[in-house]
C-alpha cells in the first residue's frame, strides 16, 4: 500500500507578494490524513480555504482562490513545490491575501519542505485515474488529459523571442527527486511591453528582477543568466504542476499541453470533474520515493 505523507515538523519563511508587494510571514505545519492542502488566513482568525478546483475565482497572472469572499493569491508556486515532492497533507498559514513570491521559482518552498521532512502516514495516498481523454482549447492554445500508467506532462511553449521561441519538454510528475533537479528553480517570466498596463491594474507592485525573468525584444533585463536555456518551458511545467494540485489528489493520466496557461488548467479541471464516467477515485498504484525524510 502506499501511503500518504505530510511534514515531519512546523517551517516557515517570509518574503513579498508580486502583485500587492506586501510582506507574507507563511507557516507550514503537519496535517491528518485526508486533509490535503489546506490555506489559513491567519489575519482573518484563522480562516481556512481548500487548496480544491471549486474554489477558483480567477486566473489571469496568477491563479486566486475564494471562499465566501475570501481570498488568497499566487497559490500554484507552493502547490506545485507540495504536489511535486509528494506531500498530501499541509496546512499553510498566510497572514496576507496573496503568497510570497520568493525569486519566481518554487525552490524556496522545496528547500522549506525538504527541511520540514516527509514522513508517510498510516492511510493509503488515493490517486484521480483519468478513464477517457479531455480537452479544452482556445485557437491554438489547448490542453487534455487522457489515460496513462503513471502521471507525465508534455509541455510545449511558442513565444516569437529569440530567448525561447518553441520548447518542448516532457516530464514524470511523479518523481520528486525529479521536480527538485529539473523543475524547482524554473523562474516566472513575463516581456516589458507587458509591464506598464499590468501595474495600471494594479498588479505586479512587487515584481522586480529577484523574483522574475523580465524579458525585453531581443534579450533580458535581468543581469543573472537563465537558469538553463528551457527554464522557460520548465516553468511552464511547474505551473501545471501547482495549478493541478487543485484537484485535490494526483491524478494518474498523462496531460498533453500546448500554449497553455492558468485559466486554460482550470477549465480542464472543471470539465473533467463535470464528467463523473472520465474518471475515477483509486488507490495510488506506483509507488514514488520520498524527496525528504525525517532526520
Amino acid at each position: 500500500m502506499i501511503k500518504q505523507t505530510t511534514i515531519a515538523r512546523p517551517v516557515e519563511l517570509c518574503g513579498l507578494g508580486l502583485h500587492t508587494a506586501a510582506p507574507v510571514r507563511l507557516r507550514l505545519r503537519p496535517a491528518p490524513p485526508d486533509t490535503g492542502h489546506v490555506f489559513v488566513r491567519t489575519d482573518l482568525d484563522d480562516f481556512e480555504i481548500p487548496a480544491s478546483a471549486e474554489c477558483i475565482a480567477h486566473c489571469s497572472y496568477a491563479t486566486t482562490l475564494m471562499r465566501t469572499g475570501v481570498m488568497l493569491s499566487t497559490v500554484e508556486h507552493l502547490l506545485s513545490a507540495l504536489r511535486g515532492l509528494g506531500v498530501d497533507n499541509c496546512y499553510v498559514d498566510v497572514d496576507n491575501l496573496e503568497l510570497p513570491i520568493m525569486d519566481g521559482s518554487s525552490e524556496d518552498f522545496t528547500r522549506l519542505l525538504v527541511e520540514a521532512g516527509v514522513v508517510e502516514q498510516p492511510a493509503a495516498r488515493r490517486a484521480l485515474r483519468v478513464r477517457r481523454r479531455v480537452e479544452v482549447e482556445q485557437g491554438e492554445r489547448r490542453v487534455s488529459i487522457e489515460p496513462f500508467d503513471g502521471w507525465e506532462i508534455d509541455c510545449l511553449i511558442d513565444f516569437e523571442h529569440p530567448l525561447i521561441g518553441v520548447q518542448h519538454m516532457r516530464f514524470d510528475a511523479l518523481d520528486p527527486e525529479g521536480y527538485r533537479r529539473e523543475i524547482a528553480g524554473a523562474r516566472t517570466f513575463g516581456f516589458t511591453e507587458e509591464i506598464e498596463a499590468l501595474r495600471r491594474a494594479n498588479l505586479i507592485r512587487g515584481g522586480s528582477l529577484e523574483n522574475a525573468i523580465v524579458l525585453t525584444p531581443d534579450g533580458m533585463l535581468n543581469e543573472t543568466p537563465l537558469r538553463g536555456p528551457d527554464e522557460f518551458v520548465r516553468h511552464k511545467i511547474l505551473d501545471i504542476i501547482g495549478d493541478l494540485a487543485l484537484l485535490g489528489i494526483a491524478p494518474l493520466g498523462l496531460v498533453r499541453a500546448e500554449r497553455s496557461g492558468h485559466l486554460l488548467h482550470a477549465q480542464l479541471m472543471s470539465k473533467l470533474l463535470r464528467d463523473e464516467t472520465a474518471w475515477e477515485i483509486v488507490a495510488m498504484p506506483v509507488a514514488a520515493p520520498l524527496a525528504a525524510t525525517t532526520r
